[in-house]
């Protein structure tokens, strides 16, 4: 089985004001870079649309409804200090929800052997109530609550290695036992969320603040003592990750210093895990990551890594 690329124009009709960092150019680097004839055998489908019950999955009526009632004819309208809509917004935030539910539904049916969903806006700042840090909707919670309601699993981690604490992704799990979510970042750093003390009411959520010049040798350090361990023991019937790429050395809204290759080795961590756990199911789905280079390079670490499965 071929790993499965998901993608869709529609991310590029998410707009953005100038000079801000969650812009369209940043689907380009990706787009060049798995365009490499390395990436060949990879299975490319475009990303459905999904509806906004979907959203309803991970969110409340009120926030769903309210994101819908804000999509603009024209122009761009603000939501918060960081997160605006365009006329394609919406459809560019139900892509990216409607490739993490195909990704789901493929490699649980055995049609791939894991999925990487590359498409914008991210998501795992979008709370149960609340878009915020570039974020509508919350496509890595979606796609857990639909493997657990409609393909019958018991047990889904969530893995996120953006540089910022997906705060969203924890609101939405708190009180759900079915979900562990794990997260590294740094701290101090936008959103303020994320510290050790924060468990969840079913001591479900992991939280490893990281501090600012952290390095792909301590990250490793971290991830193999912590993160493998504590999602091992889960026993996940499914490992989502929550792919940011803004930990890396270049980043400009973060301090980490990894490498391209530091995204490559977590990869086939959770890989290992996953052929232990799960029969090596795995979807990826994109957060963040912001110098165009730093992308691409990282993306193609992990795509090839996911390739070896």
């Amino acid at each position: 089985m071929a790993t499965l690329y998901l993608t869709h124009p529609d991310a590029l009709r998410h707009l953005t004001p100038p000079g801000h960092p969650e812009r369209v150019e940043r689907m380009g680097a990706i787009g060049r870079v798995l365009d490499d004839p390395r990436f060949a055998g990879l299975m490319r489908q475009e990303a459905p649309l999904a509806g906004l019950d979907s959203a309803r999955l991970a969110h409340s009526d009120r926030h769903v409804d309210a994101i819908a009632a804000a999509s603009p004819a024209e122009g761009i309208v603000q939501l918060d200090p960081d997160t605006w809509m365009s006329p394609g917004s919406l459809d560019a935030a139900l892509r990216a929800a409607g490739a993490a539910e195909r990704a789901v539904q493929a490699v649980l049916a055995g049609e791939a052997a894991n999925a990487f969903c590359g498409l914008r806006p991210p998501g795992h700042h979008a709370e149960i109530d609340k878009a915020m840090g570039f974020c509508l909707f919350n496509q890595a919670a979606i796609a857990a609550r639909r493997a657990i309601r409609d393909h019958g699993l018991e047990r889904v981690a969530i893995v996120d290695w953006d540089v910022h604490h997906g705060n969203g992704t924890q609101d939405i799990f708190w009180a759900d036992p079915s979900v562990l979510y794990v997260s590294t970042h740094e701290h101090p750093l936008y959103p303020g969320t994320g510290a050790r003390s924060e468990r969840g009411e079913h001591d479900t959520i992991l939280n490893l603040p990281l501090p600012a010049g952290t390095d792909g040798a301590a990250y490793r350090e971290v991830f193999e003592g912590i993160v493998v361990p504590r999602v091992d023991a889960f026993q996940p019937d499914l490992i989502i990750i929550s792919a940011g790429f803004d930990a890396h050395r270049r980043d400009p809204l973060a301090n980490l210093a990894l490498a391209a290759e530091d995204f490559g080795w977590m990869t086939r961590a959770l890989m290992d895990v996953a052929d232990h756990r799960c029969g090596g199911r795995i979807v990826s789905v994109l957060e963040g990551g912001y110098d165009l280079a730093a992308l691409g390079g990282s993306v193609a670490a992990h795509v090839e890594m996911l390739m070896q499965a």
